[in-house]
């Protein structure tokens, strides 16, 4: 999974989940401010990374994350190695 592949994953989560509209999405959106997300849904994407790409996050890391931009570069640091075969076993069958 590369910067691309994540930030889109991340733009599609904040779109169906909280509907936020896409073209207020940007790397630098702050969650918060400009998207407009509150705690319990920052909890509910964070939960949902963990879920979908066993990617955990504690509590001093989740109060560092503010931008789209931070949960990109957390989950590109924090994948599991076993989570790139996934990505490419999802993305195989959507193009499908």
């Amino acid at each position: 999974m590369d910067k691309q592949d994540a930030y889109k994953l991340v733009v599609e989560h904040l779109s169906q989940r909280f509907q936020v509209p896409e073209d207020r999405i940007t790397p630098d959106a702050h969650l918060f401010n400009t998207l407009g997300l509150d705690s319990i849904d920052a909890l509910d994407m964070l939960a949902l990374l963990d879920k979908q790409w066993s990617i955990k996050i504690n509590e001093e890391q989740a109060k560092k994350i503010r931008t789209v931009q931070d949960v990109v570069d957390y989950i590109l640091a924090n994948l599991p190695p076993d989570a790139e075969k996934k990505f490419a076993d999802q993305k195989d069958s959507a193009s499908s």
